[in-house]
């Protein structure tokens, strides 16, 4: 896939950048690091800038966004409600820990969406929560582009700081993402841990 991102992208220029930017935020398995730090190298030896590269990377982030944001605003609560009444028995799930988890984002969404667009991975996905909780959209999309644009400038920045050493950075950011992944694992497992001794108490 790599090579593929990086023939498209000197094929064509902003708009590749844009288009796989886009493209990263609906499909998480594209790399977003070899797109950006790839377009960072691209600055060292073509016509485009590193403000052009942030600026359509950005709104290519952007635009991904919305598109996840419209697809959680389709799950609201009612269905997940639904969902609950179906197979809470078997999740040990019920509507009370539904409107809990919408109530803990309604509280804490706002900096959860920024932090996450910092995040491998997570970054596209918090799109789909935020919509889910129907966040206020002018600040999702202010928080959005906040945080894309900071992801996005660092990792141009370093890709064309580095020029044609530009791999090695996305060496690095595989292992910053797999620290990522494990510790996301382990807060999984202890938030199962403390919840079912949690019900266990409450039983």
């Amino acid at each position: 896939m790599e090579e593929w991102i990086i023939d498209f992208m000197s094929q064509f220029g902003y708009f590749g950048v844009f288009l796989l930017i886009m493209l990263e935020n609906l499909f998480p398995p594209i790399p977003s690091e070899v797109i950006l730090t790839f377009g960072g190298f691209m600055t060292t030896h073509s016509e485009m800038t590193r403000i052009g590269v942030i600026g359509v990377a950005t709104v290519g982030s952007v635009i991904g966004a919305m598109v996840l944001y419209s697809i959680g605003l389709l799950v609201d609560v009612s269905v997940l409600e639904r969902f609950v009444d179906r197979f809470g028995s078997i999740l040990r799930l019920t509507r009370k820990d539904v409107h809990r988890a919408e109530e803990w984002f309604n509280k804490f969404g706002p900096w959860t969406v920024f932090f996450c667009r910092l995040v491998p991975l997570i970054r596209s996905l918090i799109s789909i929560p935020a919509g889910m909780a129907n966040m206020n959209f002018p600040l999702f999309l202010l928080l959005t582009t906040v945080g894309s644009l900071i992801w996005n400038t660092i990792l141009v920045s370093v890709g064309a700081a580095v020029g044609k050493n530009w791999e090695l950075i996305v060496q690095y950011m595989d292992i910053y993402s797999y620290i990522v992944y494990l510790l996301l694992v382990f807060s999984g497992f202890v938030v199962c841990f403390w919840y079912i001794r949690f019900r266990r108490k409450r039983a």
